[in-house]
């Protein structure tokens, strides 16, 4: 199937900022929670979820943790320089890179660069074995991002404990404010794990311990997967056309013992949020690449396009754990930058839980993969019904 002639125009609506939640609701579960099922809108309590999810459902979660990746540094003239880590670069495996003692790299976007003419900047992270010394290098410029070099000397104190003692959490830009402490905990998923994301998996946010309990107590089953969420997240579609955008890429992994439990199970499959989706779909390319002996660790952005769609989901996710296997591996690690857009084919996924996306996002055209051109109608009800919009905004649930 060739790419897509999509107008990004298509995909655009009014949205006021007043409509933009700028801080979350007291109580996680108390958002309200949009129900599209049978091509019909309605809606209830987020702490409702379970009572309309189909029988026997496989809910997929995205576990990344959201790191501290904004530090300040100031210069002798008092000149404040902001570095945003968006991912890591030496070493570039995330969990490698936290667990540095003395220094690594970031690929980081730099604020006030123009005033940061190379010296070493230098700052205190007040870390849980005392105070440490960091030191950032500018050791070349990519494009619009830059590659910084952090350094100190407490062995004590890896670089996970520098960004806890210094760094303050990477709220949206649309929220127009600085983060505060209720960002902390509230910009964080209570289920959330491995750190590496500079942006929440929004659609999580809703779910308190209580709910994940009530879920499970009905007879649903739940499974991990881990997308580090990147700043492209942000990114709105500036051609106009999507085949001119450029998707960013995102570091994702998830266990042989659950792309087990996702080939065994019969029942519907429903992803929290469009990080899950991508993940999951970016498994069944996965497969399809090794069955045509192909790179398999890095999803192409029209992979969804462009590879054979006609090979069965389970032969496969077959391919996938057989290699994996065989290999030795118990966790697959790879990258994807895969674009779902309308005439997309989901192959893992029969629903969606998610918030209420940016226009001319990416992220709204996903929605309208699934669900068509329905989505307009799902925006106005939930404008008409005063929903809250964005990251701190309320929920839906998109069962196609």
């Amino acid at each position: 199937m060739p790419v897509p002639e999509i107008n990004i125009s298509d995909f655009n609506y009014h949205l006021p900022d007043e409509r933009i939640a700028k801080y979350p609701l007291t109580n996680r579960d108390e958002s309200n929670l949009l129900v599209y099922k049978n091509q019909s809108v309605n809606h209830t309590n987020f702490k409702n979820l379970p009572e309309y999810l189909p029988q026997n459902t496989l809910l997929v979660f995205n576990n990344t943790r959201v790191i501290r990746a904004r530090i300040h540094f100031f210069k002798s003239t008092g000149a404040k320089i902001e570095i945003f880590c968006l991912e890591p670069h030496n070493p570039s495996d995330a969990a490698m890179a936290f667990q540095q003692t003395q220094e690594v790299e970031w690929i980081c976007l730099v604020g006030n660069l123009k005033k940061w003419k190379g010296e070493t900047l230098s700052a205190v992270a007040n870390t849980t074995v005392g105070d440490v010394n960091i030191f950032a290098q500018l050791v070349e410029r990519i494009n619009d991002a830059c590659i910084i070099k952090f350094s100190w000397k407490n062995q004590h104190a890896n670089f996970a404990d520098i960004l806890e003692g210094m760094g303050q959490t990477p709220i949206p830009p649309y929220l127009n404010r600085e983060s505060e402490t209720i960002d902390t905990e509230r910009y964080q998923t209570v289920y959330s794990k491995l750190n590496g994301s500079v942006a929440a998996p929004t659609a999580g946010l809703h779910f308190s311990k209580t709910i994940l309990k009530n879920i499970e107590e009905q007879n649903h089953k739940r499974l991990e997967i881990t997308l580090h969420v990147g700043a492209g997240t942000f990114q709105p579609v500036k051609s106009e056309k999507i085949s001119g955008h450029a998707m960013h890429t995102e570091q994702f992994e998830i266990s042989c013992t659950s792309i087990e439990q996702l080939l065994n199970h019969n029942n519907p499959v429903i992803a929290v949020g469009t990080t899950s989706v991508r993940t999951l779909e970016s498994l069944y390319y996965a497969g399809v690449r090794i069955i045509n002996k192909l790179e398999y660790k890095k999803i192409g952005q029209w992979d969804g396009f462009e590879m054979p769609s006609d090979i069965p989901v389970n032969e496969a996710l077959k391919a996938l754990l057989n290699h994996l296997n065989q290999s030795g591996e118990t966790t697959f690690k790879a990258s994807t930058s895969i674009m779902v857009a309308p005439g997309y084919q989901f192959k893992i996924i029969n629903g969606l839980i998610t918030n209420f996306h940016q226009p001319k996002s990416t992220l709204l055209l996903l929605i309208s993969a699934l669900i068509g051109d329905n989505w307009k109608a799902v925006y106005e009800y939930a404008m008409n019904n005063d929903f809250r919009f964005l990251s701190y905004g309320d929920s839906s649930i998109l069962i196609p």
